[in-house]
């Protein structure tokens, strides 16, 4: 327990957390003055706070998980949100960033995701029981962030002024084709269709989200004009007026970046637009969380801008237009905590206690790292060629308010 006081004695500077060790002692940090609500968590017993001094972020969370860390006073958001806020990136108190994030550097070599290995780790994550996404996702599936016109929008909202955003990003025009990269359970790919007139292919490499999205477009009766396939984006043929690609390339990885770019550029049309949306760093390269990599996300990587851009340029792409969204995930991910929360009962039932309790750690640790840490989302929009959309970004406005109101 000396070694996890003696690191919370240098971390805990905002809000009070108190701890009780496995033998009933109390070990109180910090000062109850501020904006952070006070948490006390329990060990159950001696080791965790002693591998926690060490690999705080990994240890914690599967103590959590396991029942042998509880939270009394708060919940697991409260805790990671004060956490957070002992971190918070924009505070430049870079001691106490390394010592949460201790793993600064290295990693990469669990993100070459090639073609197998990618089918593997989306199925982790994707292929989950569609039940679970649909006790906290929106009606229409969104697994991304939001985008709030105001931070009291609705979930529901969020998600259609998201997709409303991104096709005015891609400048449609009826008849043009659409690959959508990561296509999710296809609800985009629909929205676009039925907004602009667009052909759409969905490609996906969870067969949980395929038989979805085409269960879905065979009931809209659009089958014959938005199609999903099980397929890598290394392998698809075809050039396409406009891609899109939405919370896809975390899963990418940077040994790949110049393979992605590459291989979009070859499929875009010579007067085409892609519009890349993308959890992003605003601190710079970094491994990612070895408690979300081995739990939420195997080979998961969220880039930095700086790991981008190369790549782009190495693929001979225009960036048109780089628009940063920075707590919007934030206000996205709140959503699905609360109705996780309310859902718990269901969930448990699904899988089990231990399962509800990642899931719980997952989007809390999610909140804090867009809250506190330096975690934001880019979207960036590409074409081959300097003349292809208009000089201003005028008709994004434009396009957003006329396609934004279709549900």
């Amino acid at each position: 327990m000396r070694l996890f006081d003696a690191l919370l004695r240098k971390l805990i500077r905002k809000g009070m957390l108190t701890v009780i060790d496995a033998d009933g002692g109390r070990h109180v940090h910090g000062d109850p003055v501020g904006d952070a609500a006070p948490v006390t968590i329990r060990f159950t017993d001696r080791a965790t706070p002693r591998r926690a001094a060490f690999n705080p972020a990994l240890e914690l969370g599967e103590a959590y998980m396991d029942g042998r860390m509880l939270i009394e006073q708060g919940d697991i958001r409260a805790f990671l949100d004060l956490i957070g806020q002992n971190i918070h990136w924009d505070d430049d108190d870079a001691v106490r960033v390394r010592m949460w994030r201790p793993w600064r550097r290295g990693g990469w070599w669990e993100t070459w995701n090639w073609e197998r290995q990618a089918r593997r780790n989306v199925a982790h994550h994707y292929d989950l029981s569609g039940r679970l996404y649909a006790l906290f996702l929106d009606d229409d599936l969104q697994y991304s962030c939001g985008y709030f016109p105001e931070p009291g929008a609705s979930l529901e909202a969020a998600q259609l002024a998201k997709k409303a955003h991104i096709a005015a990003k891609l400048d449609l025009k009826p008849g043009q084709r659409v690959l959508d990269i990561g296509c999710g359970w296809g609800g985009l790919a629909l929205y676009l269709h039925r907004i602009a007139d667009v052909d759409v292919l969905g490609i996906t490499l969870s067969e949980e989200q395929l038989a979805v999205a085409r269960e879905r477009a065979a009931a809209a009766g659009v089958s014959d004009r938005v199609k999903f396939e099980l397929v890598d984006y290394r392998s698809v043929a075809g050039q396409f007026d406009r891609i899109v690609s939405v919370g896809m390339f975390e899963h990418v990885g940077p040994p790949n970046y110049r393979t992605f770019f590459e291989r979009c550029r070859a499929m875009l049309a010579a007067d085409g637009v892609m519009l890349l949306h993308t959890i992003g760093r605003a601190d710079g390269p970094a491994p990612t969380d070895r408690w979300l990599a081995r739990y939420i996300f195997p080979g998961g990587y969220v880039p930095a801008l700086s790991q981008i851009a190369p790549a782009i340029e190495e693929a001979r792409l225009w960036i048109t237009d780089i628009e940063v969204l920075r707590l919007h995930y934030a206000y996205t991910l709140s959503h699905w905590y609360e109705r996780v929360e309310a859902s718990r009962a269901a969930i448990v039932e699904l899988y089990d206690e231990r399962f509800f309790r990642m899931w719980q750690f997952y989007l809390a640790g999610a909140i804090s790292a867009f809250r506190h840490d330096a975690h934001l989302n880019f979207q960036i929009q590409l074409t081959r060629r300097r003349e292809t959309l208009p000089l201003t970004r005028d008709y994004m406005g434009k396009a957003n308010g006329i396609i934004g109101t279709s549900a």
